[in-house]
Parts: structure tokens; sequence; C-alpha cells
């Protein structure tokens, strides 16, 4: 099942796929450069069927794609603009404060997985 529904609008889609912490944390690491499913479990400390679902819903939205290499597939970000619209998000929610909080009708807080936004120059 892809993290993308067909009935949902693409602005929908794209933020629901950057909704989950894990695939949040994916795209901050793939800011950095390539990685391999085995740097992503690693760093993320999931399982790795669980990095590779992640990675196909990504995958699906058309935000990463891979390359293989011998018996390695390297994960990368299709479209650095990207990370522009993490950067103004996080902008956005250093100014406005406790003022922008999840709605606690939302359901269960998801596990928390760091994500800081690498600026990359």
């Amino acid at each position: 099942m892809s993290c993308c529904p067909d009935d949902a609008t693409p602005a929908v889609a794209l933020f629901r796929s950057l909704g989950d912490p894990a695939r949040l944390a994916i795209v901050s690491r793939l800011a950095q450069g390539e990685a391999r499913v085995v740097d992503l479990t690693r760093l993320l400390g999931l399982a790795q069927s669980t990095v590779s679902k992640h990675l196909a819903c990504l995958r699906d939205c058309q935000l990463v794609d891979f390359r293989t290499e011998g018996r390695q597939s390297y994960y990368s970000l299709t479209r650095p603009e990207l990370i522009d619209l993490l950067r103004s998000a996080e902008l956005l929610l250093a100014e406005t404060g406790a003022a922008v909080a999840l709605c606690p009708v939302y359901g269960e807080p998801a596990q928390t997985i760091e994500t800081k936004i690498v600026t990359t120059s």
C-alpha cells in the first residue's frame, strides 16, 4: 500500500509522504548525499524492512530514486527543491513557536526520531 493514495491531491500526498518522522529523517539524510538501506537502517535504528517500506513510499511519490552498483542500491533525492521546502518549514516553525502544534485529535504521537534539516552548500 502506497503512502500517497491515488485520491489525494498532490499537496496532500506530498505532505503525507513527509508526515512520518522516519521518512523525514531519510529525506534529511539524503540531503547530504546518497545512502544505502543499511546506512539508513543504522542511522534510524529501524529494521531493514521498515526502512525499505519508507523508501518505497518516497519512491512512489517520486521524491527519491536509486541506482544500483553491484548488489548495492544507492538512494538519493530526485528533487533538491525538497530541501528548500523543508528549510522554509523549519523557519516557519521557528517564527511561530508553540502556535504550530500537532492537533490533539490527530492520533497517537509518532515515535520521535530526531531530525534536523541539513543545510547543504
